[in-house]
């Protein structure tokens, strides 16, 4: 798309629109292909690296300029950066077919990639290739969307995945070590702990007079329960995001 503004005939190409209707009015920005998933996901941060041009626009083909009024009746303020900033995230991206296809295609791509990462066959606790992930999320009707970061979707799809069972799949463990000072003391956090984290098979925690200390698996969903019981209290490390055994895979 090539878009030349009155303003200072300034010819943009290779643009995306990131429109958003807010009080009953329209903003959009003018952004470059393909950096506006990265702003969501939290790869780029900077805003002229996503942006063509710095400014909140009510049409950038025509080069209008929101006016200061409409953005602090709209959002409460005239920062612009702030502005474009919720425009980006809550914004719709605005592609022609073909960009639309090519950036669905590679949301898809990078969604199935995270689900085959994170999820195993529970009986054989081999993990499944795409294109089995892919029939199956079909046959759930299951379709990814351009404005929603891949891993968003991913956790979304594996919720649907998991409770729906069109194949038999569940999230791979996690593998952590969990270290607590003075235990003596802390008897009550340690039994928290041991509730959360299993222990391989096996294995059995390390303690002393000074600290106890656990190497094991935890269900995914658990890990924020983990991180809370920890904070401040002991020490806690991330060995393996997703223990499968990756000798074969699932046919």
């Amino acid at each position: 798309m090539a878009i030349n503004q009155p303003s200072g005939q300034i010819k943009l190409t290779n643009v995306s629109l990131v429109k958003l209707k807010k009080g009953k009015k329209r903003f959009e920005i003018a952004c470059y292909q393909n950096k506006v998933q990265d702003y969501e996901e939290g790869v780029r941060k900077d805003l002229d690296e996503v942006l063509q041009i710095h400014q909140v626009f009510v049409n950038v083909p025509k080069g209008l300029i929101a006016p200061k009024d409409d953005l602090q009746k709209c959002f409460g303020t005239v920062d612009v950066d702030t502005v474009i900033a919720e425009i980006l995230t809550k914004g719709e991206i605005q592609l022609s077919e073909k960009e639309r296809q090519l950036m669905l295609n590679k949301i898809n791509n990078e969604m199935l990639t995270i689900i085959s990462a994170k999820c195993i066959n529970p009986v054989s606790k081999k993990r499944y290739p795409p294109t089995m992930i892919h029939k199956a999320l079909v046959q759930l009707k299951f379709s990814p969307v351009v404005n929603k970061p891949a891993k968003l979707q991913a956790l979304e799809a594996i919720k649907l995945l998991v409770a729906k069972q069109i194949i038999p799949i569940v999230r791979a463990k996690m593998k952590v070590k969990v270290t607590v000072a003075d235990p003596a003391a802390k008897s009550e956090l340690v039994e928290k702990i041991s509730k959360l984290v299993f222990a391989e098979e096996g294995a059995m925690p390390t303690t002393s007079s000074s600290s106890w200390e656990r190497t094991g698996l935890i269900d995914p969903v658990s890990y924020r329960d983990l991180v809370a019981c920890c904070q401040g209290e002991s020490t806690l490390q991330v060995l393996d995001m997703a223990v499968i055994d990756d000798s074969t895979h699932t046919n």
